[in-house]
């Protein structure tokens, strides 16, 4: 009966959306301030220096000078943004059903049918009416933690997850770790493998109740919860908020903006849309669903390194075009060069000028703790060294929606040799200039240093618990975690460096803010477009215009560049090692 009326509630929510949809087709993006410049746009060009310390370490956490929206006490009025009509009016419509269906607590009454459940009786109360949502949850990636990894070209076949073998540049590997690790898993404290593990350990206040989630912590019986629960949380439910989900996402790899470097708290309440223009609390307010849609408890959505795809029927894309169909037509865009390269460019490439406006972490190292003494001979709990640095450019690379991501107990070789970067790359972006698939993607880029076997080049997944919680002594971190890898705890071993790229997607800026053409194109630009990414000529100058014609007069190359492309209509492949056959050009 819950699900009949949820599809009635959602199916009336889709009806009314989509056949409002021409008139709202016009829509778009309205800022109090149209037409003005970015006040500072060299803001974005500019790193901060390094800030060294603890991961979790809040309180170096941030440089949040350029953004003093996000703290409302300062009072500064920032840019409204008005949401795209159809997007409001969806929030609007599904919160009035789903609170007429029930779904959404709203206090003691007649209109709220949990207003009279106790949390003595949670999670039994959920499932004596929600059982089918719970075992729709009890399969999903979000609580499984492994599964099909199509889009991954190592270990094809296999599942995949960080329940057991995925490997990254920040906490390895879970093994012999769970307690911490585990604090993020949307369980009641039991590993979703456990044998004992049923639709009872599923948490479902973890994500339906942001206040709940807020101060979910490891209780001393192992278990996940809150340390003084009231009844409030069990009769105050609904759909998942912003706030509810950063509380785990934010804080992943240790600390609140340390892994992702384009997701952290401030992003629940932020007022800046120079932050992040969807999620600005002043403005469009999206919650995170509004992308990340979910179906049966999947959802949609993932980074270039991370292995498992939740929903195999809609894949992992969230596609900018689902609200912005119209940029990807010639009258999308004000110039023809910019629809030109939104073919070959993603969208983040350009609207994420930069990221890590909260600083987030840009290397690790094993070897010493957050306060530069060694971690070895030790005997207390400690935390990794690390740096970390805001206001970061990005790093750019071609992808395909592919990734070649390293899995415990792979040769590390294979990564080094294949990437020549002189690190062990864990995860790696697919595509290149001359792949059709392939569009140029802004990536955070960090670095690592981890433990290696010396004999069979095996990266180790060091005890973590060891290390945060325990005696903090890398060698015995290195030795629990060898045994835990079926090794023998004293085989030899070796510190090297590793490296990740990490999709970004979050903090896309007001248009104002979006890169031009210099940006990338000019003598200072921010990307080596020849050097790194394939667009060198593929003959010396003296040589490859003579191929055509005799000596001609000097020009800009953006004169040089339009005459050929533009008026000849020549290919790239006339000039370069490769070509654009979707242009039309010959």
């Amino acid at each position: 009966m819950v699900r009949k009326r949820r599809y009635v509630a959602l199916t009336l929510v889709a009806v009314i959306t989509f056949s409002l949809m021409p008139c709202l087709s016009t829509a778009r993006t309205v800022r109090s301030d149209e037409g003005s410049p970015d006040p500072d746009p060299s803001r974005h060009l500019q790193p901060s220096a390094a800030v060294s310390g603890n991961s979790g370490d809040p309180d170096q956490a941030a440089d949040r000078r350029d953004f003093p929206g996000l703290n409302k006490s300062l009072g500064i009025q920032s840019r409204a943004t008005q949401p795209p009509v159809s997007i409001r009016l969806y929030q609007i419509l599904l919160t009035i059903l789903l609170l007429d269906n029930g779904e959404v607590g709203g206090g003691a009454g007649a209109s709220n049918r949990h207003a009279d459940l106790t949390f003595q009786d949670y999670p039994g109360n959920c499932l004596s009416c929600h059982s089918d949502e719970a075992g729709e949850m009890f399969q999903s990636t979000h609580y499984q933690w492994l599964g099909d990894a199509p889009d991954m070209v190592n270990g094809v076949g296999l599942k995949q997850g960080k329940l057991t073998n995925a490997v990254n540049s920040y906490c390895i590997n879970i093994f012999g770790d769970w307690p911490v690790c585990g604090s993020c898993h949307v369980g009641r404290g039991k590993r979703p493998d456990d044998v004992t593990a049923n639709l009872e350990n599923i948490d479902c206040l973890v994500c339906h109740n942001a206040e709940y989630a807020a101060q979910r912590v490891r209780l001393p019986d192992g278990s996940m919860g809150v340390n003084n629960p009231t009844d409030s949380f069990v009769r105050n439910v609904g759909v998942p908020t912003r706030a509810g989900c950063l509380s785990c996402h934010a804080k992943a790899g240790g600390g609140d903006a340390v892994k992702r470097g384009d997701l952290s708290l401030a992003t629940i309440d932020n007022v800046n849309p120079f932050f992040d223009v969807h999620m600005d609390s002043s403005g469009p307010d999206l919650a995170c669903q509004n992308c990340h849609t979910f179906e049966n408890h999947r959802v949609i959505g993932k980074g270039s390194d991370l292995r498992s795809t939740d929903d195999l029927s809609r894949g992992s894309e969230v596609s900018c075009l689902t609200c912005h169909q119209e940029k990807l037509t010639t009258g999308g865009h004000s110039a023809i060069t910019i629809y030109n390269h939104a073919t070959r460019l993603a969208c983040q490439t350009c609207h994420i000028p930069s990221y890590a406006k909260v600083a987030t972490e840009t290397d690790r190292d094993w070897r010493t703790h957050h306060d530069g003494t060694p971690a070895d001979g030790v005997s207390g709990p400690g935390h990794p060294y690390t740096e970390k640095m805001s206001d970061l450019i990005p790093v750019y690379r071609f992808w395909n929606r592919l990734s070649d991501n390293a899995l415990l107990g792979d040769d590390a070789r294979r990564m080094f040799d294949l990437r020549q970067s002189g690190a062990y790359t864990t995860s790696f972006p697919m595509g290149g200039i001359n792949d059709a698939g392939s569009k140029l993607f802004p990536f955070k880029y960090k670095t690592a240093t981890q433990p290696k076997t010396t004999s069979d080049h095996r990266l180790i997944a060091l005890d973590t618990f060891e290390y945060l919680k325990a005696t903090g002594n890398a060698s015995t971190a290195i030795q629990k975690g060898l045994a835990n890898m079926g090794y023998a705890s004293d085989t030899p071993y070796e510190w090297v460096v590793t490296d990740t790229y990490q999709l970004l997607n979050h903090g896309i800026e007001p248009s104002s803010s979006a890169l031009q053409c210099t940006d990338c194109h000019g003598e200072t630009g921010r990307v080596d477009l020849q050097g790194e990414l394939g667009y060198e000529p593929k003959a010396p100058l003296s040589s490859l215009c003579t191929q055509c014609h005799g000596s001609k007069e000097q020009m800009s190359f953006q004169k040089l560049h339009d005459k050929h492309v533009g008026d000849k209509r020549r290919d790239c492949g006339n000039c370069h090692n490769f070509s654009r056959p979707e242009r039309d050009l010959r």
